[in-house]
């Protein structure tokens, strides 16, 4: 449970308040790729921290960010013209380059007021499918970070934008809690749940060889995707061990696996790294999972999901395990997940007898438990439990790390670079005699571990 003020703290993001300063320390994604494609294209509308911005590509394929409110009249530049190198306002003809540089103001021919001013402009990296920009003090911009995908072939990763109408500490608290995979998600994760759903101990269908073929508990689509459970271990309580670093914290879920294959008692264990600010990597058999949940408003957040993989992505396939083929709910093009409490948030509850949830993928299944907690949840009212002891410290260090930047620290993540040895485990077989941190070096070594010293 925390304080109203903690709520307050993690949940505003807006420019005044402690989380929004901390989060403009570092580069942000606004757009995926695919959205402003073409140059010379519709420009984007969009928020991030509760800014309004315009993204575009211009004739060249320069990107450009800009604030979306012309520096004249306040006319939304997501309506101008965007062609011959610049984005012309619709009211005036005033044009603007990438960086905001005015070239052109049809209505006053002096060139004073173009010598003078600039449309607020904010830098863009194109990286990973995804645009990314930094809204914070210039004087402060840190370099720019890496990820693990970057330098794959865009064929070997698909990007995804999701528009969710919640506040981004729900959706990132529920990509935290591992707890829930088993049991939200027990459509993709347990098959046969019907038939054995909250079991302890359940062991695979073939004896140990885990999930993830076709026909071993497995549909066609769910192996093809890569999001099967490679565990023999489904119990839904899992043990957590966590390691705080420079970046946030990774953790282990760990679950009884009996003996391994020498005779010795042995965990099933998974491994998720939480990055801050707003990034988490899933475990999965078949790619790397990552998750960014960037706050635009306080009740609406930019999920982007990022599958990698050593093999080309099917996006297609992809889409629909995630239970966004659905076009009511979710289109590529527009981003915007639109359940609605109208019909029960789009839940099929005539197919509860054979689909627990009612709903029709693992994101479908958390943006919708996210946007039934109301946009902004009041914390004070809940009552953790022990297995919550993951998204206990997703609080406490993001709050930790508003307070380095307001005791004028670099936050948690700032110092790191480059995330490329940073990985999330599926579940694995260890001696209970063993190391989990041994199954993914990097997450550790990466940055280290960060003693908080805010206070000092």
């Amino acid at each position: 449970m925390l304080t109203q003020e903690e709520n307050e703290t993690l949940t505003r993001t807006g420019r005044d308040t402690p989380m929004g300063r901390m989060m403009r320390r570092f580069w942000l994604p606004v757009a995926s790729a695919h959205q402003v494609a073409e140059p010379d294209g519709v420009p984007l509308r969009t928020q991030l921290l509760g800014e309004h911005l315009v993204v575009f590509r211009d004739t060249d394929g320069n990107l450009g960010v800009l604030d979306e409110f012309c520096v004249h009249r306040r006319v939304s530049l997501a309506l101008g013209r965007n062609e011959e190198g610049g984005l012309r306002c619709l009211l005036h003809g005033w044009k603007f380059t990438c960086d905001g540089t005015i070239t052109e103001t049809p209505n006053h021919r002096s060139s004073n007021v173009r010598e003078k001013i600039k449309q607020p402009s904010y830098p863009a990296v194109e990286a990973g499918g995804m645009i990314w920009t930094y809204i914070g003090d210039p004087a402060k911009q840190p370099p720019f970070q890496k990820y693990g995908w970057f330098d794959a072939s865009p064929d070997n990763y698909v990007v995804l934008r999701i528009n969710n109408p919640t506040n981004y500490l729900q959706l990132f608290e529920g990509g935290v809690d591992s707890a829930h995979v088993g049991i939200l998600h027990m459509n993709m994760m347990n098959p046969g749940w019907k038939d054995s759903a909250f079991v302890d101990g359940r062991t695979d269908q073939d004896g140990g060889k885990g999930w993830g073929a076709e026909g071993d508990g497995c549909t066609a689509e769910t192996s093809k995707a890569g999001m099967y459970m490679t565990s023999t271990v489904f119990e839904e309580t899992p043990d957590l061990a966590i390691e705080d670093t420079a970046y946030g914290f990774q953790y282990a879920a760990l679950r009884d696996a009996g003996v391994n294959k020498n005779g010795d008692p042995a965990w099933s264990i998974r491994i998720t790294p939480v990055m801050f600010p707003t990034g988490r990597i899933i475990p999965a058999a078949a790619f790397q999972f990552y998750v960014f949940e960037v706050p635009m408003t306080d009740e609406m957040t930019a999920t982007y999901l990022v599958f990698h993989g050593p093999k080309p992505q099917d996006r297609d396939v992809i889409i629909d395990t995630m239970g966004l083929a659905d076009p009511r709910f979710w289109t590529y093009e527009g981003c915007d997940f639109r359940a609605s409490w109208d019909d029960r948030l789009g839940q099929d509850r005539d197919s509860m007898d054979r689909n627990w949830s009612g709903f029709a993928g693992i994101e479908q299944e958390d943006s919708v438990i996210a946007m039934s907690m109301q946009p902004i949840v009041d914390r004070t009212q809940e009552y953790l439990v022990p297995s919550d002891e993951a998204v206990i410290r997703l609080r406490r260090r993001l709050l930790d790390s508003v307070a380095l930047n307001d005791a004028g620290k670099d936050p948690l993540g700032l110092q790191v670079t480059d995330y490329s040895e940073v990985v999330a485990v599926p579940d694995t077989i260890i001696s209970k005699s063993g190391r989990w941190q041994d199954l993914a070096v990097g997450n550790s070594r990466t940055g280290g571990v960060t003693k908080i010293e805010a206070a000092e």
